[in-house]
């Protein structure tokens, strides 16, 4: 296996995906997984639980839970385009809740790239059900960063 450094975008995700290197540590907060990996798209499965609730006596599921899976699908989208050591940050994140997201049911967040540019990559992510019915949606812009 090559050294991550030395990875595109694309074939450090599908390593990812294939356990080679390690999920990043945001998905023990947030569990979330990639499943499928292309150019320009990514598909993960999502669940909220007990550690991701506003305070009662709302106590549903925090909408932090939806941006951070939107930020993740959105920003690996860009990242499967990019070549070996070129990186990528969100400037911009714009999330619309459509609605309350469900606990401890399996979701599954999508990210697809809009444009991609030198300097810009511009992506839009979704969180549905198994139904197609849609819980979360997302545009986001990220800088690419080159060394």
């Amino acid at each position: 296996m090559k050294n991550p450094m030395e990875m595109t975008g694309l074939e450090f995700l599908q390593a990812m995906i294939e356990g080679h290197i390690p999920p990043a540590s945001i998905s023990k907060t947030i569990p979330m997984q990639p499943t499928e990996i292309s150019e320009g798209s990514v598909t993960f499965k999502a669940q909220a639980d007990h550690n991701h609730l506003n305070p009662l006596p709302l106590g549903g599921v925090h909408g932090g839970f939806a941006a951070t899976v939107l930020d993740s699908v959105t920003g690996c989208a860009v990242h499967t385009m990019l070549p070996a050591g070129v990186g990528y940050g969100t400037i911009d994140l714009n999330v619309k809740m459509c609605r309350p997201i469900p606990q401890n049911q399996d979701l599954i967040a999508t990210g697809k790239v809009i444009n991609l540019s030198k300097n810009l990559g511009i992506s839009e992510g979704k969180i549905i059900d198994e139904e197609g019915k849609l819980y979360a949606y997302a545009t986001a812009t990220c800088m690419i960063i080159r060394p």
